[in-house]
């Protein structure tokens, strides 16, 4: 399998944490990545609920756990504002990174478009050595993440 060095993370600001968070930081870690959008109905049902127990269950000294709200529609809608009050009423812990929209006026931001993203849900799994390991595009079952994340845990 040919590895692919995961993009440097390009976000406008940090929530949930004290610190921002960079990918050359976390080098040794195992790295998971969901990305999201407030209105986005498979984020809001499936996605996000799993990042939360991903959170829980791994985010320490192997694996860092965040998520990346990627506003690629209804720009209008999804403002900081929103967002602060949507991971507050979901009880929400895990740090969020919110996207750097694009300078050129594209309406995909810039850290979606560095991944490639077709959309979200978008499921991003790096390993030790900042490479990209996974890219899952929608729903993607607990078993086979907490599989996934372990095996590159124990590498």
């Amino acid at each position: 399998m040919q590895t692919v060095r995961a993009p440097e993370l390009q976000i406008q600001k940090w929530l949930n944490t004290e610190s921002d968070i960079s990918l050359e930081s976390l080098i040794g870690k195992v790295v998971v990545i969901h990305t999201f959008q407030m209105l986005c109905p498979g984020c809001v049902i499936h996605a996000l609920p799993q990042t939360q127990k991903i959170f829980q269950f791994f985010n320490g000294d192997n694996v860092s756990v965040f998520a990346i709200h990627t506003v690629f529609e209804h720009h209008s809608a999804m403002q900081l504002d929103s967002l602060q009050a949507f991971l507050y009423e979901f009880k929400y812990t895990f740090p969020v990174g919110i996207d750097t929209p694009d300078p050129e006026g594209d309406p995909i931001p810039l850290t979606m478009s560095a991944y490639a993203c077709r959309g979200t849900p978008s499921l991003i799994l790096i390993d030790k050595k900042g490479n990209i390991r996974s890219h899952y595009f929608g729903v993607v079952e607990d078993m086979q993440i907490g599989a996934e994340i372990m095996g590159l845990v124990m590498e």
